[in-house]
């Protein structure tokens, strides 16, 4: 976590509890050893956030303090608690913890009468049988640090037709055709693109081999092709 990150935590965990709260039970809810918390809360304390309170005795955030509003839309606001739905219905667990965090965050600095919306919004998403949704996003995590980083996967796949390979890929990025997830990615075996359901990987290993842009290799190249990407310009799943 981003030390920004940690101090907005450590604002809105105080603003929301009114009550005093410990190092140890902040440095427990944000998974930092206590004496970070006692460094973050007196930067806090010095840059005139209404912190009261010392080390060894517990921290009050003093009433009426606020962070300065975001400014949205209201369309803006349906927008973001609409996407942070869908990655819940869809996504997997750190997706979904991700999701939450970002839409809580947000609310925490809105508006009263935004945040009402975002409280109130009847924009849903119709979620898959659990079953489903760990079988189709079981692999998100390691395959979006695999493209994050840049490391090469191995794979054990099986396609459509019952076939099954090992492939060692250079993963570019995902895509959503509910309620499938594309894998678009490099095939070393096909030395060209190929596109791979996350739900018909079997085995995964994100490898320690980093790979770097090459020309005719990267996700541009790969929706420049016409016959590779659909209307919307996503890729389109490949056969083999």
């Amino acid at each position: 976590m981003r030390r920004a990150d940690r101090l907005f935590d450590i604002i809105e965990f105080l603003r929301r509890n009114k009550r005093v709260v410990t190092a140890q039970e902040l440095a427990e809810k944000l998974e930092v050893s206590v004496r970070t918390i006692y460094r973050d809360v007196a930067d806090l304390q010095a840059s005139r956030v209404p912190i009261e309170g010392e080390a060894g005795l517990g921290y009050v955030l003093r009433s009426g303090y606020e962070l300065p509003p975001l400014m949205f839309t209201e369309d803006e606001i349906e927008a973001l608690v609409f996407g942070a739905r869908m990655v819940r219905a869809w996504g997997d667990a750190a997706f979904t913890h991700a999701a939450d965090a970002a839409v809580a965050k947000i609310r925490a600095v809105l508006p009263e009468r935004l945040e009402r919306i975002a409280a109130a919004t009847h924009v849903t998403v119709a979620p898959g049988r659990t079953n489903q949704k760990d079988g189709y996003s079981r692999h998100l995590s390691p395959v979006r640090r695999a493209i994050r980083e840049r490391r090469k996967l191995s794979i054990d796949y099986e396609a459509l037709s019952g076939e099954k390979s090992r492939r060692v890929l250079r993963p570019l990025g995902l895509a959503f055709f509910g309620p499938f997830w594309i894998l678009a990615a490099w095939c070393e075996k096909r030395e060209d693109f190929r596109t791979f359901r996350i739900e018909r990987i079997g085995a995964l290993k994100v490898t320690d081999d980093i790979f770097r842009d090459e020309k005719g290799k990267t996700m541009e190249d790969f929706v420049s092709r016409p016959s590779e990407a659909s209307y919307s310009g996503l890729p389109q799943p490949h056969a083999d």
